[in-house]
């Protein structure tokens, strides 16, 4: 078998060489950051650090509490925030619908975006004095990036709180100006298990005691902290040709009869999503992962169920069309050849 071929940075990429060696250097400060002696002192200072340096790599320059990842920040979000109604797009992540699950539902267009007027009409509608809107950034599974400028204009019109879920954006793109950001470390290369909610204005959200100023109880994560911020600052130059990569793997794909996921829309250039006619994703993945190609089919968080994509379902596909389609999606070390490679996998796997 060939060296293994890993397109499911979606899910989760590899650990920077730089964040690892910052984690290494944070477990030196082994000490709990909300001790008062000279142990805790310096592991707050390490801790407050990272704080300040990733807030800057994400030109952030309001609040941000560390989580576990971006699945809780979204729970503290839409569990605490000071809303009188919540709505949500169709196609956000499971960790939005999971909790909020009495929430009004946002639909999108056959393109994957929310329409303004849409929005518009459903705030018009619900009447809330304080609504808050959750719209993802970036689709984990398409990779269609939502208009969020224009959205959260009619968000603030209607008096609401913009919530976006940017993990699939941050560290690629410039973060929406939102009252509430939800991102995670191990989307840009840095360790699982950590995240952060950025907030406007620390009012928008009720506190529940313990750590980050009592809005986050549990021991901080400081060795998660500094890699994570390590991950913030290293260099994303690889993005530039992440286009060209996606742009010369859709003409590939279209030309062996595959169908592009969202071709018409705005969509991230290190996410791909296509369909194969005729061939179950399921089978699909099987044999990539047989060739030595690591993808996935729909979100990580979900794709082990085989439940129909509830994203595709919402642009209007049907259950036979979505589930023969899976996602490839690159990271830094992803080249020219990779590309190559993944179709020709496609081209012998294809009905």
């Amino acid at each position: 078998m060939n060296e293994r071929l890993y397109l499911d940075h979606a899910a989760t990429t590899p650990v920077l060489s730089v964040a690892r060696q910052a984690m290494l250097e944070g477990l030196k400060h082994w000490a709990n950051p909300s001790s008062p002696h000279a142990e805790g002192r310096a592991a707050r200072a390490a801790l407050e650090d990272a704080r300040e340096r990733i807030k800057a790599a994400l030109g952030w320059e309001h609040e941000l509490i560390f989580t576990s990842g971006a699945s809780e920040a979204l729970g503290i979000a839409l569990g605490r925030g000071v809303a009188d109604a919540f709505i949500v797009s169709a196609v956000e992540h499971d960790a939005v619908h999971r909790s909020a699950p009495e929430a009004y539902f946002l639909p999108v267009g056959t393109d994957g975006l929310v329409a303004r007027d849409a929005l518009f009409g459903r705030l018009a509608a619900l009447g809330a004095k304080q609504p808050l809107v959750a719209i993802q950034h970036v689709n984990n599974e398409t990779g269609v990036i939502q208009p969020l400028e224009e959205l959260g204009a009619v968000v603030r019109q209607a008096g609401g709180i913009l919530l976006a879920d940017c993990a699939q954006s941050a560290g690629k793109l410039t973060l929406p100006d939102a009252d509430i950001i939800a991102v995670s470390a191990h989307k840009l290369g840095g360790p699982p298990g950590i995240g952060a909610l950025l907030v406007r204005d620390l009012g928008l959200i009720t506190p529940s005691g313990g750590q980050e100023k009592g809005y986050r109880a549990g021991t901080e994560n400081l060795p998660g902290a500094m890699g994570f911020a390590a991950a913030c600052e290293a260099s994303r130059a690889w993005l530039s040709r992440a286009a060209d990569l996606r742009s010369h793997l859709d003409g590939a794909i279209e030309g062996a009869g595959g169908v592009i996921v969202s071709k018409s829309s705005s969509r991230i250039a290190t996410i791909a999503s296509y369909r194969m006619p005729g061939k179950p994703a399921s089978a699909q993945l099987i044999q990539f992962d047989m060739a030595g190609i690591a993808v996935s089919a729909g979100s990580a968080c979900s794709s082990g169920t085989l439940k129909p994509s509830r994203v595709l379902a919402a642009q209007g596909w049907n259950e036979t069309e979505a589930g023969e389609t899976v996602r490839a999606s690159f990271g830094p070390d992803t080249s020219r050849a990779d590309i190559y490679r993944f179709i020709e996998a496609w081209k012998r796997i294809s009905p």
